[in-house]
């Protein structure tokens, strides 16, 4: 019995032996598991960040279709709509310009050598000169660059029937547009204006300055740019001598853009349309393009027009040193050109043609109160006023740049 008890330790000694190996393998699995855990949790996170990745990406690539269909659907709405236009083959200028800007112009073109005069004053500073100062920071408009604008020019050259001019557009805030010019008279459209405008109300734009060429209009208001420009602060004391001249000039171009407004409502033949391009020059804002209430803008209009008394004259002092009548004045007369003025007959074909315009009067008794009594002696004494003193306008400007 004696020998027996010790083989019972070797074997509980082999049993305990046989456990430890079992152990090894727990703690070994135990290790895997944690592995395997840690695993899994980077490959979800792995996971929910490449489930992130394709989520945000989706946002994009959805934000960017989203903002292409915008893009798409307001450069719908800026296409200009195609739609049949009366053509006016030969029309004369003198089919739509109003009374006293024909007469005006009749009064200054009978001075003898005026021409000549304002040919020194533009000399002065040059032709070429005169241009760059309205070109050097611009883009010229042709079948290449912005093609659409290019080809409504031409559209609305061929509605006029006349050859297309060269136009630019300038990087301004300022919703306007001009056209100057000498012996080629050329166009430019400020950004804002076309930012803010509407195909067809730019097509009345354009319509109103190809109206200004056709007028001949753009060799007076380039006389007009330079006396405002240079007669002031550069040259003060001939400034003043040349001031009668410059105010009259001014209240003349009042008056021609009201001619213009009437070449560029034929160029659309939408009166609506053409009050409204009216409204963006008065008071249009960017990003909110169509929102005009062209009912409330007429209402304004005559409100404004409709006012007597002390009013007129606080309205005269406004307008004087202006270069353009106050939007609500020039929608009145557009109306009344429509609805009472020969509108009806152009469109109808009944219109003056080249050649045959009938003869003005210099005295300015047709245009009545059109001017002011000012004005009115400075054009009906013409001789008197306008070609000394633009001379001598001329030959200080000259001193001056030589200078």
């Amino acid at each position: 019995m004696a020998d027996k008890k010790p083989a019972k330790k070797k074997a509980g000694a082999k049993k305990a032996g046989a456990k430890r190996p079992s152990a090894k393998k727990s703690a070994g699995k135990k290790q895997a598991a944690k592995k395997s855990t840690v695993k899994k949790s980077a490959a979800k996170r792995s996971a929910a960040k490449k489930s992130s990745s394709k989520k945000s990406t989706a946002k994009t690539s959805s934000s960017k279709k989203q903002a292409a269909k915008k893009s798409a659907a307001k450069s719908a709405t800026k296409r200009s709509v195609r739609r049949p236009r009366t053509t006016f083959p030969d029309i004369s200028s003198a089919s739509w310009e109003h009374a006293t800007d024909r007469a005006a112009l009749h009064a200054l073109r009978t001075i003898p050598g005026f021409d000549i005069v304002i040919r020194k004053v533009i000399g002065a500073i040059g032709e070429r000169n005169v241009k760059l100062i309205f070109t050097a920071q611009a883009l010229e408009v042709g079948p290449n660059q912005y093609p659409d604008i290019h080809e409504m020019l031409v559209e609305v050259c061929g509605t006029l029937d006349w050859p297309v001019p060269r136009l630019y557009v300038s990087q301004t805030p300022l919703a306007n547009a001009g056209a100057v010019g000498v012996d080629n008279p050329f166009i430019v459209l400020n950004s804002s204006l076309i930012e803010l405008s509407s195909p067809e109300e730019l097509r009345f734009v354009l319509g109103h300055e190809v109206g200004h060429i056709m007028s001949e209009h753009a060799l007076y208001r380039t006389l007009l740019f330079l006396l405002l420009q240079f007669s002031g602060t550069v040259l003060p004391i001939v400034g003043q001598a040349v001031a009668p001249i410059t105010l009259a000039l001014l209240e003349w171009n009042r008056k021609a853009e009201i001619s213009c407004d009437r070449a560029g409502l034929l160029a659309v033949q939408d009166l609506d349309t053409c009050v409204g391009a009216l409204g963006v020059m008065a008071g249009g804002i960017r990003g909110r393009e169509g929102e005009i209430d062209v009912a409330a803008l007429r209402s304004q209009s005559e409100q404004y027009t409709d006012s007597q008394g002390l009013d007129t004259f606080f309205k005269f002092m406004a307008t004087a040193g202006q270069t353009h009548p106050f939007p609500v004045i020039r929608v009145r007369e557009m109306d009344n050109f429509a609805a009472h003025g020969p509108y009806t007959d152009v469109l109808k074909g009944d219109y003056v043609r080249r050649g045959e315009e009938p003869p003005l009067k210099s005295d300015l008794s047709q245009a009545g109160a059109g001017f002011s009594e000012s004005a009115q002696t400075v054009f009906t004494n013409a001789d008197e006023y306008v070609s000394a003193a633009l001379t001598n306008f001329a030959s200080a400007l000259r001193r001056r740049v030589r200078d």
